[in-house]
């Protein structure tokens, strides 16, 4: 049997065409939810969008510090994991979730699968850095997205296989695109012609006051409008510093709650061009029906193939920088059409058919 672990909207996602392809085939699986977001808007109605089944334990670790969300989901998974007895753990990513479910399967000698293995941004500041690297060491199957996250993982001398499977991420977008055009209402509720999409919410970003506030300053001064689906996270962190005001009553930037799968697919097939703190959203830009220009506001990122293929650009985190960035692009710029180097929208068959194998 295989435990699929979740913990976060970008899990939930990436493991739904996991999902899909074992309950395809029939084969014995159960799905177990941390709930490291535990916010109706932040996980629930994922698993409704996608069409997910619900998951078969949900362990409610909630909200804490690094240490105390780690530890709690630790506890939680090992019992869980003694009372299903799985022969497989399967994790994807580098959040909390995926650490403590790795360090639980490999301390009860259950076989660890870490999907998305083999990514390095080199920048220590960030948790998930650390998570990822000791999941990647933990895990028995690595299914590496790329031949750059594949060397990572040679470079390091990993103990355990590697294949090159391409990222599920590509095969959700792919799957998901035309039904968010179907059914997501979204654009009905845009108040511009034409926007930018935002996402950021970064610990590194959002808990630096000057960060924020830049932020704030590229996002009132943007040359095309912001539509930006913001986390409880960052409006609680925008009030402590005195900088929600300014940014709500911007008549450049729209603010949205946090928003479903579809709808997040359908703004970002519909925008001009993305901003964002997140990981995975640039590889979703990169699925042959997405095709958008990304704008990294961080100084480092774990997705290098999506720079070297024109689709992402790092531009750090100064207001000046970006906004000379996003100018240049908005006057003179090009969307990237070449072909994703995230994979084909296979990626979940390749692993579930490695898991038969091994």
């Amino acid at each position: 049997m295989i435990s699929v672990v979740v913990g976060t909207r970008p899990e939930i996602i990436k493991m739904g065409p996991i999902i899909f392809q074992l309950q395809k085939r029939q084969l014995d699986f159960n799905l177990v939810h941390t709930a490291q977001h535990y916010d109706v808007e932040l996980s629930s109605i994922f698993f409704d969008d996608l069409g997910l089944p619900s998951p078969d334990h949900v362990l409610d670790i909630g909200s804490g510090s690094q240490g105390e969300q780690t530890g709690e989901a630790l506890i939680r998974l090992e019992k869980t994991f003694v009372d299903c007895s799985p022969g497989v753990v399967l994790v994807e990513g580098d959040t909390n979730t995926v650490l403590a479910g790795a360090l639980a399967a490999a301390k009860l000698g259950i076989d660890v699968g870490h999907i998305e293995a083999g990514l390095r941004s080199h920048d220590l500041r960030m948790p998930e850095e650390h998570n990822r690297r000791l999941t990647d060491h933990l895990s028995s199957y690595l299914f590496a997205p790329t031949k750059v996250a594949e060397g990572n993982l040679k470079k390091e001398n990993v103990w355990g296989r590697i294949w090159i499977t391409g990222n599920t991420v590509i095969d959700a977008c792919l799957t998901f695109m035309k039904t968010a055009e179907e059914k997501s209402a979204i654009l009905d509720r845009v108040e511009f012609d034409k926007f930018c999409l935002v996402t950021a919410h970064r610990k590194e970003n959002v808990d630096d006051p000057k960060v924020l506030s830049d932020f704030v300053e590229i996002f009132c001064r943007c040359p095309v409008p912001v539509v930006y689906p913001i986390h409880p996270r960052t409006v609680k962190m925008l009030k402590t510093y005195d900088l929600y005001g300014k940014l709500s009553e911007s008549e450049n930037v729209q603010l949205l709650p946090p928003i479903g799968y579809l709808d997040f697919l359908r703004l970002m097939g519909d925008c001009e061009f993305i901003l964002t703190d997140s990981g995975g959203i640039q590889e979703e830009a990169t699925s042959p029906n997405t095709r958008k220009k990304v704008f990294v506001l961080r100084i480092s990122t774990e997705r290098p193939e999506a720079v070297e293929a024109g689709y992402a650009q790092v531009v750090g985190t100064s207001a000046k920088d970006v906004l000379d960035a996003v100018t240049r692009f908005v006057d003179e710029g090009e969307t990237p059409s070449g072909p994703s180097p995230y994979g084909d929208g296979k990626a979940a068959e390749r692993i579930v058919d490695l898991l038969g194998d091994v």
